[in-house]
């Protein structure tokens, strides 16, 4: 075996060497640099909403193609730390929830919380779908919103669109229906709360369960869909991986916000920072209708009730609300439902969903979260509010949840990544330096030996005649 492939061989010990001391050190574990990072994260979260406000309304009732104009981004410093930490099982599980909360930032925003917009009216579709199937509540409902002026469409503050603000048509009908919330917002009830406890592994059994959820409100598997496998609870929650990750493996996460686990594929190798990641998208594949993704029949709700590609009815875990999940501008989604809309222009590189991951580490280095939240409209003829409006899934809103990694942790990771190049090329290295050795060594040698003789200086002192 030649010298290069010595180096070889000894490069792959000592990489083993340090994939072996990486699995040990990057476990949660309460006092270590991985918990303290993971308990309180350093890089600042923004999340960044983007309203569609709707430009012709009547227009629209009377069924024309809906015209939208894209307004944001406003812009809020998310903080989410991990609250009531407790391990469990000897270490090897950490349950915490996850509370947020947000700040609005106006210096990055195109305007203050009270901008108006205009869009679906949610609480009154929501209440259409709720009692549609019931003409005599329906009849008085349409009689009571005549009454008040409630349309398919209505215009509220950003502010009031995301936390929340009291609708007079949910309050007159709490009457009949207690259970019903008074209030609406997208993020109503959101800010300064979690979402559930979640119960974690920490890594120290396998270094691949790093941070993987296994319940969640106290339960190991989701209730909404109608297979077993989409109600799986897999992967962690997209805020930290485990270490070691490969080019070729598919990573998993599960996402309250759209109710179900999702999945990312190696893209491309990319540098944040100084520091090398991969970055892992989610395939089409993820929100594909069921003849190009059969696994995901089951998130056809009601059973047999499917969507087109590129689009998740979340209604069942939404009190009900019509609601629809998307990329923003139907990136990745039918054809048709972009044509639907004039204003909807999807381009990868606003709207796709990333993830920056050191592949040594785990360490999320830079992501982007992108939904968009839509809403079913379609004729009701006893509700003569809709029109002749067209079956439409109607873009309200999208996010951009994003986070890069900060200076002072990603001089850290630099700190790591430049150690472990290190000791995986100290083989090749040492080897470098015995050629630079040899090489010096015959040099001097040649140098010792002085100039070459003349001539002359060969001839014999005596010679024979």
């Amino acid at each position: 075996m030649n010298a290069y492939g010595i180096a070889l061989v000894l490069s792959q010990v000592f990489q083993n060497a340090l994939y072996s001391s990486v699995k040990k050190e990057i476990v949660l574990k309460n006092g270590t640099d991985v918990f303290e990072a993971w308990e309180n994260p350093s890089p600042p979260v923004y999340m960044q909403f983007y309203f569609f406000n709707v430009t012709n309304p009547a227009e629209v009732l009377n069924g024309e193609r809906p015209a939208v104009f894209e307004i944001g981004p406003y812009t809020y410093r998310e903080f989410r730390p991990m609250e009531q930490v407790n391990f469990s099982e000897n270490g090897t599980k950490v349950s915490a929830v996850n509370p947020r909360t947000y700040v609005f930032e106006p210096n990055m925003s195109r305007g203050p919380e009270d901008d108006l917009i205009r869009t679906v009216n949610i609480p009154a579709m929501t209440v259409m779908e709720r009692f549609k199937n019931n003409p005599i509540i329906s009849n008085l409902i349409s009689a009571y919103m005549k009454s008040k002026n409630v349309g398919l469409f209505a215009t509220h503050t950003v502010g009031e669109l995301l936390w929340g603000y009291e609708d007079e048509l949910l309050k007159a009908l709490s009457v009949l229906s207690p259970d019903l919330d008074i209030h609406f917002g997208l993020f109503y009830k959101m800010n300064a709360t979690d979402d559930g406890q979640y119960v974690l592994l920490t890594g120290m059994q396998n270094y691949q369960d790093f941070s993987r959820v296994v319940e969640w409100r106290g339960e190991s598997s989701l209730n909404w869909w109608s297979t077993d496998e989409c109600n799986m609870i897999n992967g962690t929650n997209a805020a930290s991986f485990h270490p070691i990750i490969s080019k070729n493996e598919t990573l998993y996460m599960f996402s309250s916000d759209l109710c179900r686990s999702i999945y990312a594929h190696y893209e491309k190798d990319v540098i944040v920072r100084g520091i090398p990641a991969y970055r892992f998208v989610p395939p089409s594949a993820v929100f594909a209708n069921r003849a190009l993704n059969p696994a995901n029949t089951g998130f056809c709700v009601p059973a047999g009730n499917c969507l087109g590609s590129g689009l998740l009815n979340v209604s069942v875990c939404k009190q009900g609300a019509p609601i629809i999940m998307s990329s923003p501008h139907f990136y990745q989604a039918d054809e048709k439902l972009v044509k639907d809309i004039f204003g909807m222009k999807p381009k990868k590189e606003l709207h796709e969903t990333v993830l920056d991951i050191n592949p040594l580490t785990g360490i999320l280095v830079r992501a982007a979260k992108r939904l968009q939240v839509n809403v079913f409209i379609e004729r009701n003829h006893i509700f003569s509010q809709t029109g002749n409006v067209q079956t439409l899934v109607f873009p309200v809103m999208y996010l951009n949840e994003s986070v890069t990694i900060d200076e002072e942790s990603a001089k850290k990771v630099q700190a790591v990544v430049a150690m472990g190049n290190l000791v995986i090329n100290i083989p090749f290295i040492l080897i470098g330096l015995g050629i630079l050795m040899g090489v010096v060594f015959m040099a001097l040698v040649c140098w010792q030996r002085g100039p070459e003789a003349t001539e002359a200086e060969r001839q014999p002192l005596l010679s024979s005649s």
